[in-house]
């Protein structure tokens, strides 16, 4: 029963590429084109995908948005950069030996810690084994050289962020990228919580594209779908 409830979970997480005619796969593609409007000054070539508080879906958020500029068919990174509780490789069942922890510890290269999706163009970095000292490796030289190679292999890296108000990897991991989306949840995240969210993102100089309102119940279904932060 465990392992079936599992395959179920992970279908409702990757509905962009298990069910890409649904509804909210299309409210992913409209979150996708708002995203490129609001870098219309320039191409974006990496943002985070983070969260007030744990259990708000940024994960689910960040995985399907890197499955839908896949299948708009940009080569994309996507990079579990939350250090603390890592679940990419759980959703995209690949193994996390080897990861963006050993990259950034020069224990492997970012071509050797990379692994391939069943999703064409879409490539995944696992967080890899979890370190003392998740803060710390994210603002590290070898985070901006990290990057720097993968803008060369990719056109898009998109990174789940932890949340926001449980440490500072988010604040820290907004400086190494072009833009932050933030995901709240429908009668679950507050209303301050979200407010003092923004608020840290700002002090940071987060690049704030906008929000992600998910788990909003329409004509009794789930849909996500965005709007700006102004």
């Amino acid at each position: 029963m465990a392992r079936k409830t599992k395959k179920i979970d992970n279908k409702r997480k990757l509905i962009a590429k298990l069910n890409p005619k649904s509804p909210i796969s299309e409210q992913y593609r409209t979150i996708r084109t708002n995203i490129q409007f609001a870098s219309a000054d320039g191409e974006l070539r990496s943002f985070m995908v983070t969260s007030a508080s744990q259990g708000e879906g940024k994960s689910t958020t960040a995985a399907n948005l890197a499955i839908v500029f896949a299948q708009q068919g940009k080569r994309v990174l996507l990079v579990d950069s939350d250090l603390r509780k890592p679940t990419m490789h759980y959703t995209f069942r690949v193994t996390n030996t080897v990861g963006l922890t050993n990259v950034l510890t020069r224990q492997a290269s970012l071509v050797e810690a990379v692994q391939a999706t069943d999703v064409e163009k879409l490539d995944l970095l696992s967080s890899g084994p979890i370190p003392p000292n998740p803060a710390e490796l994210l603002s590290s030289r070898m985070m901006e050289q990290m990057l720097a190679e993968a803008y060369k292999q990719y056109d898009l890296v998109i990174f789940d962020s932890p949340p926001v108000l449980a440490v500072t990897d988010a604040q820290v991991l907004a400086n190494q990228c072009q833009g932050t989306v933030l995901v709240v949840k429908s009668g679950v995240t507050e209303l301050e919580s979200a407010l003092k969210a923004k608020e840290l993102l700002q002090a940071a100089k987060a690049k704030l594209l906008g929000a992600v309102l998910n788990n909003k119940a329409l004509k009794s279904s789930s849909y996500y779908y965005y709007y700006g932060d102004k």
